[in-house]
């Protein structure tokens, strides 16, 4: 998130962490940054535009409203919201202060497979996008997890947190203004000593004109190169996509890949190359009082979608 701000033009000028060792971990990378005393100390300096979080989700939007109230503009990790009262909450202040509360779906904005499949499907490459599939298996190592990490109460759950990026690319590929949750289920099959967890998570999800089926899971086997094969699918009415975004199986090497089928050829693109326009458009919006990097709309609709997907969905027993 940081590294995004950068990159498009902004100016890093203080941090502040409870924590000692996330502090210096960030210190060591962005050595030029002040540390501030508290959190009051940022909220305060009227020279600050943007205040950028990726606490424990469930402090995002209670942080994110101070945030606004204090005239600043907002950066959250995914999940930015972790419940439908906060996110009530999160709007009404957000149409009250009419600051920004981005939310960073890194899977699409952080990724160059993702512009390159915006700028096919832009040319006509795969007709009229009617259907996406969005599959995001993660690795598990709970060693390394903080507790607050398997309290769905604090994390918001599977289809809350990772859904969240599936939310995201469906309503973009498909530029759906408004969509429902038609179906959606989670379960823990292979984590019994944390029976609040969730390892699994799926829902279909629909707008007037397109379709969407989005898998979650902790299953990526030990055997895999990288932490997870996530993959998303967008079928065309005149071709389709596939991009493997951080790995591919059958031997190239790093990730990136986009794949495309249409009437006139089946090709193949590596996307490591391909400009991320995020950070720089964010960074515009913050000056400009525009929506270039993300609608409002887009940002809210996408978690209302995984928070409304977490809330009804059926549970799975083991």
């Amino acid at each position: 998130m940081t590294d995004a701000v950068i990159k498009g033009g902004g100016e890093l000028v203080s941090v502040y962490a409870r924590e000692a060792d996330l502090l210096q971990a960030f210190t060591k990378r962005f050595p030029k940054a002040r540390v501030a005393k508290s959190e009051e100390e940022i909220l305060e300096d009227n020279t600050i535009q943007l205040v950028a979080s990726a606490s424990i989700p469930v402090e995002r939007a209670p942080l994110g409203i101070r945030v606004m109230l204090s005239g600043k503009d907002f950066m959250a990790d995914k999940p930015g919201i972790v419940t439908l009262s906060q996110f009530k909450e999160v709007k009404k202040v957000q149409k009250k202060t009419n600051r920004i509360y981005s939310i960073m779906y890194s899977e699409r904005l952080g990724n160059p497979a993702s512009y390159k499949a915006d700028e096919l499907i832009q040319a006509g490459a795969v007709g009229k996008v009617v259907q996406t599939i969005g599959l995001g298996p993660h690795r598990m190592n709970p060693k390394t997890r903080p507790e607050w990490f398997f309290d769905p109460a604090k994390a918001g759950g599977i289809l809350c947190d990772i859904g969240s990026h599936q939310c995201d690319q469906f309503l973009h590929y498909t530029k759906s203004g408004q969509a429902e949750v038609a179906l959606s289920q989670i379960g823990n099959f292979n984590m019994a000593g944390y029976p609040q967890y969730q390892d699994f998570g799926d829902m279909i999800v629909r707008s007037p004109h397109a379709t969407g089926y989005i898998r979650i899971d902790w299953f990526t086997p030990d055997g895999l190169a990288t932490w997870g094969d996530g993959r998303i699918f967008i079928l065309g009415t005149e071709g389709y996509i596939e991009m493997r975004k951080y790995i591919d199986i059958t031997g190239r090497k790093g990730g990136n890949h986009l794949f495309l089928v249409n009437h006139k050829e089946t090709k193949y693109y590596d996307c490591t190359g391909v400009y991320m326009p995020y950070g720089e458009q964010l960074v515009s919006d913050i000056v400009n009082r525009t929506e270039t990097a993300m609608t409002q709309h887009h940002c809210f609709l996408a978690t209302e979608l995984a928070l409304t997907a977490q809330k009804k969905a059926y549970k799975l027993t083991a």
